[in-house]
């Protein structure tokens, strides 16, 4: 009944009294509002009575309980400054309080007093003591001005933190805008980088130590509104991460991890980028010293270069750069001391009487040359303005500039065109003569040629073995056969009549020939002849070579048919010829060991 009696008298209390500006307002009905704590409807209300009473201890106590209570909903962070001066006021309120309350006020007005009536353990009656009002009061001032030095530290804490952060950020993205991708970071980095790296460290660390702080504050305050918890994010892609702004303000609170990006980084760069750079300089120069010996000493260094194209230190590059610009000029210089180390090698093949140890001797330098040529013009393709910026210590320390390293570049691709044109103008030379046979002032032709002006007319050209055919003097035609030899210059020379009514230059292009030779390649048989029949048969002229004795014996013959085969029976010495009609239908001829035919 009591308390449906207050809401009533409330309400009533609200609409009548309170509603008229003008009207005088009464303590007795105001503190009912106060002492059911309705502060918030009392609060406008109390503040006119004081406007009006200013004698009143009891309304000074419930304007600071007004007040205080007000502090506590005030928002810490956003609202720091009007919580302070609530609380300030509170404290004002309390003081005046505690200066006019006496125990005449508390006999006088102790109904407004009662939250303080306590039962009196000597005399067992429920009294209001003056020391537990003031030591509540005094307490109340001591818990705001706690409260309001917390709110101060928390909210310093909180700026300090989420400024630090935010600083982090601008020096996160000032490297992210000026490097742009994982390549140009590492390979770029400088002391200057170093630093800004180190100093995103300790910064973070600002940020995260004043966290922690507005944390231990912020528990202590009890319950703030916010409860931020801190969700580090880790920094892959410098490109597209790290540079998202964050709301401190969320409780969900995440967090670029400044610090573990930064401090993997300069992990990186002082364990692996700048170590592998004076490697880079010292494989450089290795190559120069091989090269001063090569140059002082006429010796190869083919064997040292196989060292030098380590794949360690090019896999350990190429986790920042998948192709760079320092191996292909290694490669390119170590391509040049292969070709010189070459021609040092190659010089007694050179010198050889072996054609074809010649020609593949120049070969090999071709090969070394396009190699180089390659290497060269690749190279000169890059823009090597922007490679300095990458690889500005190697360039520097192994070149001076990165104009040095064009010039470099330049000079050994002109070598490289310039050596190659004498290389391939040389084998073109030596191919030539592999085609020839020389012998005295003749050369032999190792090849099928329609020119009726050559001297000789190769019927028959076994590979780097023998070759035979006819030779003209005038319009006359005798038989030759000489041995192919590497140096092209015979060790087997045999000329032979034959059949010259029916080999004349103006037949030259009716003549064929067939041969073969014993297993050993020591005996050798040799048939010319015309494919246009002579008084009905096919002209032929045979003869026998002994690699020792040279020409045994030569014949000249008539035969019904064409022939097609030669074979020699090494027991007896005869020589069949396999000849076939024009339906195909085979025949052989026989003749013996000394040239005659067999019926």
């Amino acid at each position: 009944m009591r308390l449906l009696f207050l809401i009533v008298f409330i309400v009533s209390l609200t609409v009548s009294s309170f509603s008229v500006s003008a009207q005088k307002i009464k303590y007795k009905d105001l503190i009912l509002l106060l002492t059911s704590k309705q502060y918030e409807k009392a609060e406008p209300f109390l503040k006119k009575y004081l406007k009006e009473t200013d004698d009143n201890p009891n309304a000074f106590l419930y304007m600071g309980i007004v007040l205080q209570e007000k502090s506590t909903k005030n928002d810490p962070l956003t609202q720091a400054e009007i919580l302070s001066f609530n609380a300030d006021s509170a404290v004002l309120f309390y003081d005046k309080a505690y200066k006019t309350i006496t125990d005449r006020e508390l006999r006088k007005n102790d109904e407004y007093y009662e939250a303080y009536m306590r039962r009196d353990l000597r005399t067992g009656k429920f009294v209001i003591k003056l020391s537990d009002v003031q030591l509540d009061i005094e307490n109340r001032m001591k818990s705001l001005k706690e409260r309001k030095e917390r709110v101060k530290k928390l909210k310093t804490f909180f700026e300090e933190s989420a400024g630090a952060y935010t600083k982090a950020n601008s020096l996160y993205k000032s490297l992210q805008v000026k490097y742009g991708t994982e390549k140009e970071f590492f390979l770029r980095s400088d002391d200057e980088m170093l630093n800004s790296l180190k100093r995103l460290t300790v910064v973070f660390d600002s940020a995260t130590n004043a966290f922690g702080q507005y944390k231990l504050v912020s528990k202590e305050l009890g319950k703030t509104g916010h409860d931020q918890m801190v969700d580090l994010q880790e920094i892959k892609d410098l490109k597209r991460d790290g540079s998202a702004v964050t709301d401190f303000m969320k409780d969900d609170l995440k967090l670029w991890d400044y610090k573990r990006w930064a401090t993997q980084s300069i992990d990186l760069i002082e364990k692996e980028i700048i170590p592998m750079r004076d490697k880079l300089v010292a494989r450089d120069m290795e190559l120069n010293k091989l090269r001063s010996k090569l140059q002082k000493d006429s010796v190869s260094v083919k064997n040292e270069l196989a060292s030098l194209r380590d794949k360690g230190l090019i896999d350990q590059l190429k986790k920042y750069d998948p192709d760079p610009m320092p191996f292909a000029l290694f490669e390119m210089k170590i391509t040049e001391l292969e070709y010189y180390s070459n021609l040092i090698l190659n010089k007694p093949l050179h010198d050889s009487i072996n054609v074809k140890i010649k020609l593949d001797a120049v070969k090999s330098e071709i090969e070394n040359l396009k190699d180089l040529d390659s290497l060269a013009a690749r190279l000169s393709k890059l823009d090597l303005d922007q490679e300095e910026k990458d690889y500005h210590h190697f360039i520097t320390r192994a070149f001076g500039s990165a104009s040095v390293l064009k010039s470099t570049i330049s000079s050994t691709q002109e070598f490289a065109k310039r050596e190659r044109t004498k290389r391939e103008t040389e084998w073109e030379s030596i191919s030539q003569s592999l085609k020839w046979l020389v012998n005295l002032t003749d050369s032999i032709p190792l090849f099928f040629e329609s020119n009726s002006d050559l001297k000789f007319k190769p019927l028959v050209i076994e590979d780097e073995k023998y070759t035979f055919g006819l030779a003209y003097q005038d319009s006359l035609a005798t038989g030759y056969f000489y041995s192919i030899t590497p140096s092209r210059v015979p060790d087997l020379k045999i000329n032979f009549p034959v059949d010259r009514p029916n080999f004349k230059k103006r037949n030259l292009t009716l003549a064929k020939g067939i041969a073969t030779a014993d297993a050993t390649g020591n005996i050798f048989i040799v048939l010319a002849f015309s494919i246009q029949k002579v008084n009905g048969k096919f002209p032929v002229s045979l003869a026998k070579i002994y690699r020792s004795d040279g020409l045994a014996w030569n014949s000249n013959l008539s035969l019904e048919l064409m022939p097609s085969e030669l074979s020699l029976n090494n027991e007896s010495g005869e020589i069949s010829i396999k000849i076939l009609s024009s339906d195909g239908a085979a025949k052989i001829v026989s003749i013996d060991k000394n040239g005659k035919m067999l019926k």
